[in-house]
């Protein structure tokens, strides 16, 4: 970058000293020009006087360095001229002559070529009609460039080196902030910097905290990944163990054959936990990665709803807990196998922490902008130190009763997910031995 203003800073100079000496130039030349004429002005003033004391023989003894001088009749035809072999107009043709004999003076430039020295020309009328021209050749702006060469060269070469020398310390003083600035603590740096940068350094800033917030959110997800498959593989192991402790009493022969039907359902039914959570882990898996391969589409929370209630009927008559669903019809877009997981295993829970005889309520309400669930249960209600944590995998309120009432210790984790995959609010109210209120609120219609 340094080198780059360097050129830059060189690049201009040079062009302002050339535009410069151009302009010297010009200036120069317009202002010798001007001093010409006053010369050939004052010449022809004096010759004037001369010729009208004494005539022709003046002008013969008159020699000016560099000035043609011709004397004319009032006819125009030539009296004198001290430089006949040089090449002129015609002069009776001549502007300045024309001039001088209708208005007593006349001046002229006249350039013979593009590149050819200009004749600055003045004419004075006398007193007895004939006129008297004077003509001096004009240097060019290049001869007189040249003519001044080598201080034009000693002035260039000393502006050259010395804008170098601004320029490699204008580049250094722009760049030495630059490199000093500390990225890992842009917020720090900001005052130090260029108030233009400061913005930017504002802009670093918010991205490092971003940064360090996803960070954490990855170490988060990685640690809650870890104690996941820790989690499952311990879930998975104790059903396995199980069928496997039964099928050996089985093959070896030494369960009595009066437990063999016992042992033989026990194993079925160890089966159907581990279906079950196998299940409800790939449920997670999808859930997590956005519902990939599912389609949104119009479905009703409330048939949903009587669909899961129908399903767990049987399960809930076991356990004495009535189920009663209210409400109304409530249209959405979503996803129904996803809905009917939400409201089935709110319910399940539902059931297995509720007493014997309390019922359990679903309601569905439908709002203009959304549909909102709600499963309230009389049960053994959630402590107020565990509502942050009922919707992690595999946590148990109460880890003492887990075993009793079964299940994956995935339910409220799905509810979580899929909660999260129709962009609804969940909202959670609970008193030990009082009960729980689970109420979701899901928008109609996709979030953009």
């Amino acid at each position: 970058m340094s080198k780059k203003i360097f050129r830059a800073i060189r690049g201009l100079t040079v062009a302002a000293v050339l535009i410069t000496l151009a302009v010297l130039a010009v200036a120069a030349h317009a202002h010798l020009t001007e001093e010409q004429f006053e010369r050939l002005r004052d010449e022809a003033q004096l010759a004037a006087q001369g010729v009208s004391m004494n005539g022709e023989a003046y002008l013969r003894r008159l020699h000016v360095e560099g000035i043609r001088v011709t004397w004319l009749s009032g006819n125009a035809e030539i009296l004198f001229d001290s430089a006949p072999e040089e090449a002129a107009d015609p002069l009776p043709d001549c502007e300045e002559i024309r001039e001088a004999l209708r208005d007593g003076r006349g001046e002229s430039i006249r350039r013979p070529g593009p590149f050819a020295a200009a004749r600055l020309n003045t004419a004075l009328r006398l007193e007895d009609g004939s006129v008297l021209r004077l003509s001096l050749a004009q240097p060019t702006i290049l001869s007189l460039l040249l003519r001044f060469a080598l201080p034009l060269a000693a002035l260039v070469i000393v502006l050259l080196v010395a804008s170098r020398q601004a320029a490699s310390r204008l580049s250094k003083r722009v760049v030495d902030p630059l490199n000093t600035l500390n990225l890992d603590d842009p917020a720090g740096s900001a005052s130090v910097a260029y108030e233009e940068l400061q913005p930017l350094m504002h802009r670093l800033e918010d991205q490092h905290r971003q940064i360090e917030r996803d960070r954490e959110e990855l170490e988060k997800t990685s640690l809650i990944r870890q104690e996941f498959t820790a989690n499952a593989s311990h879930e998975l192991k104790t059903p396995l163990h199980v069928i496997s402790g039964y099928a050996e009493l089985l093959e070896t022969g030494m369960a009595p054959p009066a437990d063999a039907a016992q042992f033989a359902a026990k194993i079925r039914q160890e089966s159907q936990r581990m279906t079950k959570l196998v299940d409800d882990i790939i449920d997670l898996s999808r859930l997590d990665g956005g519902g990939v391969g599912m389609m949104r589409e119009a479905c009703d929370l409330y048939n949903i709803c009587r669909s899961a209630v129908e399903s767990l009927q049987q399960t809930a008559d076991e356990a004495q807990i009535p189920l009663r669903l209210s409400g109304e019809s409530a249209p959405m877009q979503g996803y129904p196998q996803v809905l009917y997981s939400v409201v089935y295993n709110l319910v399940i829970n539902a059931i297995k922490y509720s007493p014997a005889g309390h019922p359990v309520d679903i309601a569905v309400r439908d709002k203009p902008d959304s549909a909102v669930l709600t499963v309230s249960d009389r049960g053994i209600g959630i402590p107020a130190e565990d509502l942050d944590r009922i919707f992690e995998r595999f946590y148990r309120v109460d880890k003492s009763r887990s075993k009793e009432v079964g299940g994956t210790g995935l339910g409220l984790s799905i509810v979580k997910h899929a909660a999260r995959l129709h962009r609804a609010e969940i909202h959670v109210e609970s008193e030990l031995q009082k009960g729980s209120v689970f109420s979701i609120s899901f928008p109609k219609q996709p979030s953009a």
